[in-house]
Order: structure tokens, then C-alpha cells, then sequence
């Protein structure tokens, strides 16, 4: 019998080694096995920071707004071309105009920042070297600029980091939602609200599947992120959203980490066996 057994081991040993695509397709076969008991598909999620810097180049659409921002950049053309102005600012100063770049994050939000910082320096000499500048009311325009894209930046910061967690993708999407829905309510430029309100709907439209419980391709994963992150958790809750619905978002979330722990725990309870 033992020989027997030896006997009949070596032929499937041999034979084996006689078919070398025969252990490539048993592994093929045990990944078709293990991933049909997964049932689940993997989902494409667009990068979040660059979708983000659309939505954030929208105001460069609106007339009024461009207008504003064009004559800002005008002005910080005139600097960045003399040496003469450039030189006062920065010993006023201690720092620079700077240009912003359609490619590059942030960088309208930059530009602005920095004008404003620099805004009572600009104005003086501006009017020494006899310079066309911003009148009171575009400064103050600027300025509500600058307050609706601080979140923005803020998040495009802390998202574009090496060592960013998906959990907190879901949080910062709802707080800029919030944010854009309280700056429409209490900004005093009729223009402004409604590029904020444009803004929100278009940044529901592009995160809808990570967003929109009733969404067709909704993919859960970031939500779900959100549960070993208790910091997340404690944003999702406390963030006020109108007509949000971030407790539906939730419970998706949870079937979805119920979904994959059982999942998975078919795939090892399979493997072992």
C-alpha cells in the first residue's frame, strides 16, 4: 500500500511537471474562486485635490468676478515689470506680489492673499509711479474672494499631503458644501452667492459618488474610511449641511465595512481550507 502510494505520487508528480501551465491555471482558478466569494468590483475615484481645482476655476467664468481678479492681476503685472516698484514693496514689505497659474492649486488664492497683505503698500505707491490700481470697492471685492476660497485652500493642503488619509476626504467635502452654503446666505455681492451657490451644486455633481447615497456608482470606501478615523466621525456629526444626507452616507458605509469583513472572512476561511 505504501508503495502503491508512492507509486501513484510520483505519476502526479511527473505529470505535473510535464503540463507547466497546469499550476498556473490551479492558481487562476483559486483567484477566480477567491474573489467571486468577495462579490465585490473594484471602483475607480477620481483624485479628489484636482477635482476639487475645478470646481475652485469656476469663478474664472463669472464676468463680474474675472473682472476683478483680471485688474488684481493687472496691477501685479505692473510690479512683477519694475524693478524700481518691486524693490519699495519689498523694503516696506519684506515680501512680493505674486502671479497666480491656471495649473498650478491655490494659486489664484495665493495671489489674492498676498495682495491683500500688502494692500495699503500697493495703493501708496501705486499712486507715486501714477499706476491705474484697484478701487476701494474691488479691495473689499477681493477680500470676500479671499474668505470664499480659504477652505479651499485649506483642504487642498491638507489633501495633496504624502501622508493623507482617505478618511478625511468625506469630511473636508461636506465642510466645504457647508461652507459655501453659509457664504452664499451672508455675502453682500449678489454675483458672489451665486458663484458660491454654482459652486455647490457643482461640486455635488462631481462627488457624487462619494457623496450621494442615492447615486448609481456611489462607492462607500470613503465613508467607511471615516470609522477608523474617530476625528472624522466627530467632523461628519457636528457638520450642518442643508439638505445633506450624511447619516444615510453613513449607514452605506457601515453595510459596506460589514460587506468586506465578511467578505474577507470568506476568503480566508477558503484559503485555509
Amino acid at each position: 500500500m505504501v508503495a502503491a502510494f508512492k507509486n501513484t505520487t510520483a505519476e502526479e508528480s511527473s505529470s505535473e511537471e510535464d503540463s507547466p501551465g497546469s499550476m498556473m491555471e490551479s492558481d487562476s482558478e483559486i483567484d477566480d474562486q477567491r474573489y467571486h466569494h468577495v462579490d465585490m468590483e473594484m471602483d475607480r475615484t477620481p483624485c479628489v485635490v484636482h477635482t476639487i481645482q475645478l470646481v475652485v476655476h469656476m469663478l474664472q467664468k463669472e464676468t463680474t468676478v474675472k473682472r476683478v481678479l483680471d485688474k488684481a492681476r493687472f496691477v501685479v503685472k505692473l510690479f512683477r515689470k519694475s524693478s524700481v516698484a518691486t524693490q519699495r514693496l519689498l523694503d516696506q514689505c519684506g515680501v512680493i506680489v505674486v502671479n497666480d497659474c491656471p495649473t498650478r492649486w491655490s494659486s489664484t488664492f495665493n495671489m489674492v492673499t498676498r495682495l491683500l497683505t500688502v494692500k495699503d503698500a500697493v495703493c501708496q505707491i501705486t499712486n507715486d509711479m501714477g499706476w491705474d490700481s484697484l478701487l476701494t470697492s474691488e479691495w473689499q471685492k477681493l477680500s470676500y474672494f479671499h474668505d470664499l476660497l480659504l477652505p479651499f485652500a485649506e483642504h487642498t493642503k491638507t489633501l495633496q499631503s504624502d501622508t493623507t488619509s482617505m478618511s478625511l476626504v468625506v469630511p473636508a467635502l461636506f465642510d466645504l458644501l457647508s461652507h459655501l452654503t453659509e457664504f452664499a446666505e451672508k455675502t453682500r455681492y449678489r454675483d458672489l452667492a451665486t458663484l458660491a451657490e454654482k459652486m455647490r451644486s457643482n461640486l455635488n455633481q462631481r462627488f457624487a459618488c462619494l457623496l450621494d447615497s442615492t447615486d448609481e456608482k456611489l462607492s462607500a470606501l470613503a465613508a467607511a474610511a471615516c470609522f477608523v478615523n474617530p476625528t472624522a466621525c466627530e467632523i461628519l456629526v457636528n457638520v450642518d449641511v442643508a439638505d445633506g444626507n450624511i447619516n444615510e452616507l453613513l449607514k452605506q458605509a457601515e453595510d459596506y465595512v460589514v460587506k468586506c469583513t465578511l467578505g474577507w472572512k470568506r476568503v480566508t476561511v477558503f484559503i485555509t481550507v
